[in-house]
């Protein structure tokens, strides 16, 4: 017989689980006390099931942990009625009943873990369907909160720009410069508030059509028959822009132009004009 090969065959690890046959659990202890090699062997799955066995085990709820134990004694209990026989003082007994012992406390072992590890199996499952089911709710709600703060944001930003536009509408140094559209772009609109105190200039250009990928509006004042840059506009679409300051102006007008602006305006880009 080849004892590496039989070493290999998984006899070692059935007997330690309690699952091999009265033949193979009595040939591997003949092998062991024959060959070193197979007792080393033997030796070292029951260490490892021992071991594998501890590390695995979690300790389960009291009245489970109580029920598991009555079962057990239950099982060990002999039938009423059966009379339990005192071992033979007979060496061929004595020499016996340590294996035997050794494979009952193995096959207890086992029969333990399997139910420890079932048990384990069992609330873990329970614990990460719940942590799934928390974490779904949390997810929701997280979604929820961040629509309910850009809902809040879009509302702010309206409240801030209505406060600008009352503020500025309000003031009595204020003068309104309407621009309506140029020929050709006559459903064009858009409107000056100049403050000739302050000198601050505010633009509402909602009627404004979109901008082109690459353009940009931009505000020009009259100043003695001359175009001066009073700014390009950012993102006003649906409110009021703060400009730049123009001390003095005939009129304003807007045109189209590149992104960031232009020392000039481009005429043929002209969109609204009024005057002062």
């Amino acid at each position: 017989m080849n004892i590496q090969e039989y070493i290999q065959s998984g006899v070692i690890e059935s007997y330690v689980l309690g699952l091999a046959s009265e033949e193979e659990a009595a040939e591997l202890l003949h092998l062991a006390r024959l060959h070193p090699a197979v007792k080393q062997a033997l030796t070292h799955a029951e260490l490892a099931f021992e071991q594998q066995a501890l590390a695995t085990a979690e300790t389960p709820a009291a009245g489970l942990q109580q029920q598991l134990l009555q079962q057990l004694q239950h099982s060990f209990e002999p039938a009423p009625g059966t009379a339990i026989k005192a071992p033979d003082a007979t060496s061929s007994s004595l020499h016996t009943l340590p294996a035997a012992g050794s494979n009952n406390r193995w096959k207890y072992l086992a029969a333990a873990s399997v139910i420890l590890l079932v048990v384990s199996a069992c609330l873990n499952f329970y614990f990460y369907s719940g942590y799934q089911q928390a974490n779904k709710k949390y997810e929701s709600l997280l979604e929820e909160q961040n629509t309910l703060t850009a809902s809040i944001n879009v509302y702010k930003a309206r409240l801030e720009e209505s406060t600008t536009l009352t503020r500025v509408l309000d003031d009595t140094a204020i003068t309104v410069v309407k621009m309506p559209g140029v020929p050709g772009k006559e459903t064009t609109h858009a409107t000056v508030y100049w403050n000739s105190q302050s000198k601050d200039v505010y633009l509402s250009a909602s009627q404004l059509p979109a901008v082109p990928a690459g353009k940009q509006y931009q505000l020009w004042a009259i100043v003695n028959g001359k175009p001066v840059d009073a700014g390009v506009i950012n993102s006003c679409e649906a409110g009021i822009c703060k400009m730049k300051n123009i001390p003095s102006a005939e009129a304003f007008a807007i045109t189209l132009e590149q992104t960031g602006g232009s020392p000039v305006p481009t005429l043929t880009a002209l969109y609204v004009m009024g005057k002062v």
